[in-house]
């Protein structure tokens, strides 16, 4: 209904209503968005630390440990198909263990996915694209090496996440 509209014969416009109380209500949805995004970064992270520990152990002791279900959920079973490109570079700079740029993970892309970078006309972009939601995810940290950015896996507490030499961290205001 737009303002000034008429409702059972009379015009009421937006200033006559106590627009105090609508106020009271968005600040209260707008805690409650940033409690659950906060939530749902924790849960990203966590999510990427018991991956990441099972595929350790995997990488350990042998895929055959695990279940076909469990092989699926850490994005270790071959299914015939590509993984996302989202999931396919978080599975990257997961494994890793160490800061990764742009250029590290196309290139990996170029030797173990091909078919993956084909697809994108720009993938220096797409990925830089990928890395930067990553850390609006809370998944990981945008950080500089050796003078250029490159990004760090975050299982947990970023201040705990290990560096490389030459590594030094930054934090982008949030907006």
């Amino acid at each position: 209904m737009e303002n000034g509209q008429r409702v059972n014969g009379s015009a009421k416009s937006a200033e006559s209503y106590d627009v105090g109380h609508v106020q009271e209500v968005i600040q209260q949805a707008r805690g409650e968005l940033r409690h659950l995004l906060q939530q749902r970064a924790e849960i990203m992270k966590r999510i990427g630390t018991v991956k990441q520990t099972i595929s350790g152990l995997a990488n350990l002791f042998g895929d055959e440990l695990l279940s076909e279900e469990l092989l699926e959920m850490v994005d270790r079973k071959s299914s015939g198909r590509q993984p996302g490109f989202t999931k396919a570079c978080r599975m990257i700079l997961m494994e890793a263990g160490r800061a990764m740029n742009a250029r590290d993970i196309c290139d990996y892309f170029e030797q173990k996915m091909p078919a993956m970078l084909a697809r994108h006309k720009d993938p220096m972009a797409s990925v830089t694209t990928v890395l930067n939601r990553l850390v609006e995810y809370g998944e990981a940290q945008a950080v500089l090496s050796n003078g250029r950015r490159a990004w760090l896996w975050i299982a947990e507490d970023p201040a705990k996440a290990p560096r490389s030499h030459g590594e030094s961290r930054f934090v982008a205001k949030p907006s």
